[in-house]
């Protein structure tokens, strides 16, 4: 079956790729613990995010070594400042905005220092990931979007990604880039249009 994708699709298929798992217990318990010093609770929560803020490093550094720097810098971040974490959103969503951040950080200061990753690292897939073995034939197609996505120039591949996997609406992209919203705007649609092409040229476009 052909790869037939729209821009809803785009959201719906790639966040099923990243869904963080659900948190299992008292998320505010666990917070509070770990506000006293409880290395359990730390655990626990290290436990329940860890794979989903790895592959949210990898997918905008496709570098399995930095993404792990990344996502270990990020939890030690976050276990050391949570005062503060307000609670207006669940601990993930504040944990991957930290990851995000130090992601696009680590990435910019590679560029810098013209360090260039020429491999193209294989995806990496949360473990366990009931929608991968109950729906393999649309997680594959998401996939598929997912790599074509990776031979975007990066600066597109980095906005989709933060766009269509991350979730992240133009206003907090915006806020996380740096961009103004016009240029935000323009980079996205040309980064989708180049998608576009990638995916007519495959013969399966629709």
């Amino acid at each position: 079956m052909g790869v037939t994708v729209t821009n809803q699709k785009y959201c719906y298929l790639l966040r099923k790729l990243s869904d963080l798992n659900r948190v299992h217990g008292s998320e505010h318990d666990l917070i509070t613990a770990c506000r006293n010093g409880d290395p359990q609770a730390q655990l626990a929560l290290y436990k329940q995010y860890y794979k989903a803020m790895y592959n949210s490093a990898f997918r905008i550094l496709k570098d399995q070594g930095l993404a792990e720097d990344v996502m270990q810098e990020s939890f030690l971040s976050a276990f050391t400042n949570l005062e503060r974490f307000r609670g207006e959103v669940t601990f993930g969503a504040w944990l991957k905005r930290i990851v995000i951040n130090t992601s696009i950080y680590q990435y910019r200061k590679k560029q810098k220092r013209n360090e260039v990753v020429f491999e193209t690292p294989h995806l990496q897939e949360d473990v366990e990931n009931p929608f991968l073995s109950e729906e393999n034939e649309v997680a594959q197609k998401a996939k598929t979007v997912l790599k074509l996505m990776e031979e975007l120039p990066q600066n597109y591949h980095i906005i989709l990604n933060l766009h269509l996997v991350e979730g992240y609406d133009y206003e907090e992209i915006c806020e996380i880039t740096g961009m103004s919203y016009a240029n935000c705007r323009t980079t996205i649609s040309r980064a989708k249009t180049q998608l576009r092409e990638k995916l007519k040229s495959l013969g399966s476009y629709a």
